[in-house]
């Protein structure tokens, strides 16, 4: 469901400062987990202003873009820059277990939280078994 490993990221970051071109999107980290019915996840995302946060949905698809600006003072000379700045993207693929009508998002210390809620007929239930004269009935 995701992907982490990006082995060219050091060869990015060195192609983008001897030939100062424009960074791709950067990844965001991400924690997730279930507990109980609901599937959390947590994007690190510090810096952003939450009106620069957007989450869409197509299909299964769940896509979080943010964008942290860069210095808006011109002739700045920046001494050093390691802080990601520009635009963050993220795709995470939704299974069909998780309903994808219930999510909701919370974003604080700079860090957007994702509940999602697992659909109804993805939660384990317990089968009743009943016997009427040696033979068993079973009824959801």
């Amino acid at each position: 469901m995701l992907v982490r490993t990006d082995p060219f990221r050091e060869l990015d970051l060195l192609a983008q400062q001897l030939l100062n071109t424009a960074p791709r999107p950067a990844m965001m980290p991400i924690d997730a987990y279930r507990k109980d019915d609901t599937f959390f996840v947590h994007f690190d995302l510090p810096g952003v202003d939450p009106d620069r946060i957007e989450l869409t949905i197509e299909q299964n698809t769940l896509t979080v873009r943010a964008e942290r600006p860069g210095p808006d003072e011109e002739n700045v000379e920046m001494l050093v820059a390691e802080r990601p700045r520009g635009l963050f993207a993220r795709q995470l693929l939704l299974s069909d277990t998780l309903d994808r009508d219930r999510i909701e998002a919370d974003y604080d210390a700079g860090v957007l939280t994702l509940r999602i809620a697992v659909a109804e007929q993805a939660t384990p239930r317990r089968v009743q078994v009943t016997s009427s004269g040696g033979k068993k009935t079973i009824t959801p």
